[in-house]
């Protein structure tokens, strides 16, 4: 990630102000990518991918210690039928820390998308992430919500404070349909703890205005050369008029095979009666300077056949 540092006459005479910088970073892929067209819908099932995030941060930091940020992010990616689009810059997302008591707010994760306690997604399949461990809980209504490009649909407020090895979350966004003043409030909270030999343990849950409540429960760790992460959950979410739905579950794992390439493999099921478990195999390797190969192969909820490759990297 590039600094650029500022000490402007402004900057410097800002009362209590004792540092402050601007941080230009982000993150770029390109490749080629397949989806079956199940439904026939005339739709180009193989794609060049590409997309480019850029994320501006301002950093500044007073006399007592309190770090304040402003964010927001510029984004490109491929469009339908091989077009091209770009979007932002997005609404910014704010934060405030001191100690161990961050706040967030603005265009910001909620806690099950900020993996405070919880590692949501796992390791996804391919360049793309083409399915991830959490594949089954795109099927429901649950709003899980995260920063991105562009508008926001709602304001988040995120809380979290970290003693020791003890972390707990809290988040709370309120959206209000366009032109209308009918509100979703939607409600999570999330505790973690890690363990002498790493492994992290946690628990999250939700409260959705329309999708109900949920839940999910998380490990993950590593064993030598093997990393992995399993999620376990349930919820209204999941329940229909007539069935009842399953525990969802998802498992990924990560294994090093030499120091440059790693095996990914991806398990997601339950959940929804009418979904498919997901699964999926990929792998990454390094190429240096940064830049990283990577490709799978994978199956949807909907049984419909993925797979991707490419390069990505971070600057």
């Amino acid at each position: 990630m590039k600094k650029i540092l500022f000490a402007s006459t402004a900057l410097v005479a800002t009362a209590g102000v004792a540092a402050a910088e601007l941080t230009i970073g982000g993150s770029a892929r390109f490749g080629l990518a397949y989806a079956e067209d199940q439904a026939n819908t005339g739709a180009e099932e193989t794609r060049i991918e590409q997309r480019m995030r850029v994320n501006i941060t301002g950093i500044a930091e007073t006399d007592a210690g309190v770090k304040l940020e402003a964010r927001f992010r510029l984004e490109s990616n491929e469009d339908a039928n091989s077009a091209i689009s770009g979007r932002g810059p997005g609404a910014a997302g704010f934060a405030v820390s001191y100690g161990g008591l961050r706040v967030d707010v603005g265009n910001v994760s909620d806690v099950f998308d900020s993996g405070d306690q919880v590692d949501f997604y796992g390791y996804g399949i391919g360049l793309t992430a083409l399915i991830e461990h959490n594949s089954v809980w795109y099927d429901t209504a649950a709003s899980i919500g995260g920063f991105g490009a562009g508008g926001a649909d709602a304001t988040t407020i995120k809380a979290r404070y970290t003693v020791g090895d003890f972390s707990a979350s809290v988040s709370y966004t309120d959206t209000k349909a366009a032109g209308t003043v009918v509100a979703n409030e939607e409600f999570q909270v999330g505790l973690g703890y890690t363990l002498a030999n790493g492994m992290s343990i946690g628990a999250a849950y939700g409260d959705d205005d329309n999708a109900g409540d949920y839940y999910i429960l998380g490990l993950a760790g590593s064993a030598g050369a093997l990393g992995y992460s399993i999620i376990l959950g349930d919820g209204d979410i999941f329940d229909t008029a007539t069935v009842d739905g399953d525990l969802a579950y998802g498992i990924s794992v990560n294994y090093e095979i030499s120091s440059a390439t790693a095996i990914q493999a991806v398990v997601s099921g339950g959940g929804l009666d009418s979904s498919e478990t997901a699964y999926g195999l990929g792998f990454t390797h390094g190429l240096g300077g940064g830049v990283t190969l990577a490709g799978g192969v994978a199956k949807s909820t909907s049984e419909s056949t993925l797979a991707d490759l490419g390069v990505k990297f971070s600057f």
